[in-house]
């Protein structure tokens, strides 16, 4: 069973700004019927400034939660203060999402992506359709884009294809393009390799700062541990435990299997931590 935050069964229970704008100055759609969710969004937008937003959805509660709280975000804020916000905002302005429904924030994300698309689109004189300004389509089955994939690989952290298919479907009907959602895969890590290797001394250690605070500390944290940088040379990069990881007789495998892996993933392969007294 899954565990909902008060806030999901609040806008689950009671959604705000359900309905349509007649005279909406952009609209946007995403997911499909054929999958169980569909969402559109209207927006209402005065010098740069949305003014009301409203939605329709067919699908989950999650959906219908974050559809409701995404229209309460944009409301009254720039539209390029809207660009900026992300699926991984809508689900942590509810307080969390199960991982089985993170694609309900994405959806939502999607539709004011489209939405804002349309707008720009309207400026040049033009009025496309929802489907008009889409990128390449990746899955045919749930008509996923080849941005949405990477939208779920850059912001939520997607590693494989079944991590594609849980946030957005793509790839869970007939499975035909998941050899194309591999590519992709493969060549955002390319990429992402790549940035690593350009990083110079001093972005070198802030990028291991950094690491080291965001998806190091809170994980040694819940078990009362905790870890101090205290040097790195080259690549390999000194550190003590302290709190509980201190002394502990697993603490070489916290260091190799935890903290290094961590550092290869999101800074360098090549990293070696060794511990300090």
């Amino acid at each position: 069973m899954w565990e909902y935050s008060d806030i999901v069964k609040e806008h689950y229970k009671n959604p705000k700004n359900v309905g349509s704008i007649e005279d909406a100055d952009a609209i946007g759609e995403a997911g499909a019927l054929a999958c169980g969710d569909a969402l559109k969004l209207y927006l209402k937008i005065k010098d740069g400034i949305i003014t009301d937003a409203k939605f329709q959805t067919f699908g989950c509660g999650s959906a219908v939660a974050s559809s409701s709280i995404l229209t309460e975000m944009i409301i009254g804020k720039t539209v390029e203060e809207v660009k900026k916000i992300t699926n991984k905002d809508i689900a942590d302005k509810l307080g969390g999402l199960p991982p089985e429904k993170m694609h309900c924030s994405v959806m939502g994300h999607e539709a004011l992506e489209d939405a804002l698309k349309n707008l720009e689109g309207d400026k040049d004189g033009e009025k496309p359709t929802p489907k008009a300004n889409k990128d390449k389509i990746i899955c045919n089955c749930f008509s996923i884009t080849e941005h949405a994939i990477k939208e779920a690989i850059e912001h939520n952290g997607a590693k494989t294809v079944e991590d594609i298919t849980a946030l957005t479907y793509a790839g869970g009907a007939c499975g035909r393009c998941k050899g194309n959602i591999q590519a992709i895969i493969n060549t955002y890590n390319m990429g992402a390799k790549d940035k690593k290797e350009e990083l110079n001394a001093v972005q070198f250690i802030l990028k291991v700062n950094k690491v080291i605070e965001k998806h190091i500390m809170p994980e040694l944290h819940k078990d009362c541990g905790g870890i101090e940088l205290v040097n790195i040379e080259g690549k390999d990069v000194y550190v003590r435990l302290t709190g509980t990881c201190k002394g502990c007789r697993n603490s070489n495998l916290t260091l190799k299997n935890f903290v290094q892996a961590q550092l290869r993933e999101h800074v360098d392969d090549e990293i070696n931590v060794i511990e300090v007294e």
